[in-house]
Protein backbone atom coordinates (compact mmCIF):
# COMPACT_ATOMS: atom_id res chain seq x y z
CA UNK A 1 0.00 0.00 0.00
CA UNK A 2 1.33 3.46 -0.67
CA UNK A 3 0.52 6.36 1.34
CA UNK A 4 -2.24 7.44 -1.06
CA UNK A 5 -4.37 4.45 -0.54
CA UNK A 6 -3.44 4.66 3.90
CA UNK A 7 -4.81 8.31 3.64
CA UNK A 8 -8.14 7.29 1.78
CA UNK A 9 -8.13 4.62 4.22
CA UNK A 10 -8.17 6.63 7.55
CA UNK A 11 -10.37 9.36 5.91
CA UNK A 12 -13.07 6.89 4.74
CA UNK A 13 -13.02 5.86 8.11
CA UNK A 14 -13.40 9.22 9.90
CA UNK A 15 -16.22 9.96 7.75
CA UNK A 16 -18.03 6.47 8.56
CA UNK A 17 -17.38 7.21 12.27
CA UNK A 18 -18.72 11.29 12.11
CA UNK A 19 -21.78 10.09 10.12
CA UNK A 20 -22.67 7.35 12.75
CA UNK A 21 -21.74 9.58 15.65
CA UNK A 22 -24.53 11.93 13.62
CA UNK A 23 -26.64 9.54 13.48
CA UNK A 24 -26.88 8.18 17.31
CA UNK A 25 -27.13 12.00 18.25
CA UNK A 26 -30.31 12.03 16.01
CA UNK A 27 -31.50 9.29 17.35
CA UNK A 28 -30.90 10.20 21.05
CA UNK A 29 -32.72 13.80 20.04
CA UNK A 30 -35.54 11.84 18.52
CA UNK A 31 -36.39 9.48 21.34
CA UNK A 32 -35.97 12.26 24.16
CA UNK A 33 -38.50 14.69 22.22
CA UNK A 34 -40.56 11.34 21.88
CA UNK A 35 -40.75 10.22 25.24
CA UNK A 36 -40.62 14.40 27.01
CA UNK A 37 -44.09 14.42 24.29
CA UNK A 38 -45.85 11.28 25.89
CA UNK A 39 -45.18 12.34 29.24
CA UNK A 40 -46.75 15.16 28.71
CA UNK A 41 -49.58 13.41 27.06
CA UNK A 42 -50.20 11.93 31.02
CA UNK A 43 -48.54 14.79 33.24
CA UNK A 44 -48.86 17.82 31.59
CA UNK A 45 -49.54 20.99 34.39
CA UNK A 46 -51.98 23.58 34.16
CA UNK A 47 -50.86 26.67 32.54
CA UNK A 48 -51.25 28.58 36.02
CA UNK A 49 -50.87 27.76 39.67
CA UNK A 50 -52.96 29.02 42.24
CA UNK A 51 -56.83 30.70 41.60
CA UNK A 52 -55.95 31.08 37.92
CA UNK A 53 -58.23 32.66 35.30
CA UNK A 54 -61.79 31.36 34.91
CA UNK A 55 -62.66 32.09 30.83
CA UNK A 56 -66.01 30.88 29.34
CA UNK A 57 -66.01 28.56 26.29
CA UNK A 58 -68.68 27.95 24.14
CA UNK A 59 -68.62 24.36 22.54
CA UNK A 60 -71.22 23.44 19.70
CA UNK A 61 -72.40 20.19 18.07
CA UNK A 62 -69.85 21.25 14.85
CA UNK A 63 -66.66 21.10 17.39
CA UNK A 64 -64.68 18.13 16.85
CA UNK A 65 -61.50 18.17 19.00
CA UNK A 66 -59.33 19.68 16.86
CA UNK A 67 -61.40 22.76 16.87
CA UNK A 68 -61.93 22.10 20.68
CA UNK A 69 -57.94 22.10 21.29
CA UNK A 70 -58.01 25.43 19.15
CA UNK A 71 -60.57 27.59 21.19
CA UNK A 72 -58.81 26.19 24.66
CA UNK A 73 -55.90 27.23 22.96
CA UNK A 74 -57.41 30.59 21.71
CA UNK A 75 -58.43 31.67 25.48
CA UNK A 76 -55.12 30.37 27.34
CA UNK A 77 -56.12 27.14 28.53
CA UNK A 78 -53.71 25.05 27.03
CA UNK A 79 -50.14 25.32 25.31
CA UNK A 80 -50.73 23.38 22.64
CA UNK A 81 -53.14 21.38 20.15
CA UNK A 82 -51.35 18.88 19.11
CA UNK A 83 -50.56 18.00 22.42
CA UNK A 84 -54.40 18.51 23.27
CA UNK A 85 -55.54 16.17 20.33
CA UNK A 86 -53.75 13.06 22.01
CA UNK A 87 -54.15 14.01 25.97
CA UNK A 88 -58.18 13.85 24.63
CA UNK A 89 -57.48 10.56 22.80
CA UNK A 90 -56.03 8.50 25.75
CA UNK A 91 -58.60 9.93 28.17
CA UNK A 92 -61.82 8.72 29.66
CA UNK A 93 -63.83 11.58 27.64
CA UNK A 94 -62.06 10.66 24.52
CA UNK A 95 -65.66 11.11 21.99
CA UNK A 96 -67.81 12.19 24.60
CA UNK A 97 -67.66 15.78 24.89
CA UNK A 98 -71.15 17.70 25.09
CA UNK A 99 -72.26 21.17 23.63
CA UNK A 100 -72.89 24.13 25.85
CA UNK A 101 -70.91 27.20 27.71
CA UNK A 102 -68.20 26.45 30.32
CA UNK A 103 -66.56 28.03 32.60
CA UNK A 104 -62.95 26.49 32.51
CA UNK A 105 -59.59 28.19 34.71
CA UNK A 106 -56.26 28.14 34.02
CA UNK A 107 -55.49 26.27 36.92
CA UNK A 108 -57.58 23.17 35.64
CA UNK A 109 -55.74 20.15 33.98
CA UNK A 110 -56.77 18.84 30.66
CA UNK A 111 -58.38 16.02 32.14
CA UNK A 112 -60.56 18.28 34.57
CA UNK A 113 -61.86 20.63 31.42
CA UNK A 114 -62.62 17.60 29.67
CA UNK A 115 -64.51 16.02 32.42
CA UNK A 116 -66.59 18.78 32.79
CA UNK A 117 -67.25 19.70 29.06
CA UNK A 118 -67.88 15.65 29.29
CA UNK A 119 -70.37 16.16 31.77
CA UNK A 120 -72.24 18.24 29.69
CA UNK A 121 -74.39 21.45 31.59
CA UNK A 122 -76.09 21.61 34.72
CA UNK A 123 -79.79 21.59 34.01
CA UNK A 124 -81.60 25.00 33.97
CA UNK A 125 -78.65 26.40 32.13
CA UNK A 126 -78.82 26.00 28.03
CA UNK A 127 -77.37 28.05 25.58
Amino acid sequence: MDAKQIIRGIAALVIKAAVAVLVVLLVYRLALSAYSFGYRIFAEEPMTEGEGITVSVAVTEEDDVRSLGQKLYDKGLIRSTRLFYFQEMFSNYHGIEKPGVYELNTSMTVEEMLEKISEGMPEGNSQ
